[in-house]
């Protein structure tokens, strides 16, 4: 499929971006353990380029153990050390104590709305925003903001944005893209 337009972000020369971009990027999510998944990786992307995270997905996965929540938690300064030796992912200090506190206050929010997923899309009450050339919005500056009060960290409103167009709350591509639907 590599003559079919994309949005422009979209490395052509990236197979792991391209399938990205075709399959899963901008498609609603309600799955908890893939909505955790996507929000501990873009915590990572702070900084850095999406591609650089992508291209470490499979990498963060055995390091994190599967993206296991219970696992995570659970995660000690041996398991720190681990992985700030992990040349495979990204080793940021501060990113990887994120992502353990991150996963419980993640877990503290699945207790008060049954799941993750009712408490991200309630914000839209269920719906797709569809907006193309942003990076944030009132509605990533409002679930910054409220992640943030939790305890969150590295969820700054232009992570959440980026996050919210990964897991289809937000429907991004671009007027030229293939992929390219009208609001419904």
């Amino acid at each position: 499929m590599p003559n079919k337009n994309r949005c422009k972000w979209c490395n052509l020369k990236n197979e792991k971006y391209i399938a990205y971009h075709d399959e899963e990027w901008g498609v609603p999510v309600y799955d908890d353990h893939h909505l955790y998944e996507m929000l501990i990786l873009e915590s990572f992307q702070a900084g850095l380029s999406w591609e650089c995270v992508l291209n470490k997905r499979e990498d963060f996965k055995k390091a994190f153990d599967n993206f296991d929540i219970d696992k995570v938690c659970n995660y000690d300064e041996k398991k720190i050390e681990y992985l700030l030796k992990n040349e495979k992912i990204i080793r940021n200090k501060l990113k990887i104590e994120a992502a353990i506190n991150n996963s419980k206050i993640f877990k503290e929010i699945q207790k008060e709305y049954k799941t993750f997923s009712n408490y991200i899309w309630h914000f839209t009450n269920n719906k797709v925003i569809y907006e193309i050339d942003k990076t944030s919005s009132e509605l990533s500056d409002t679930i910054s903001e409220d992640l943030q009060k939790r305890g969150m960290k590295f969820v700054g409103t232009t992570i959440i944005y980026s996050y919210l167009q990964a897991i289809g709350v937000i429907y991004s591509h671009e007027k030229e893209c293939f992929m390219y639907k009208r609001r419904r």
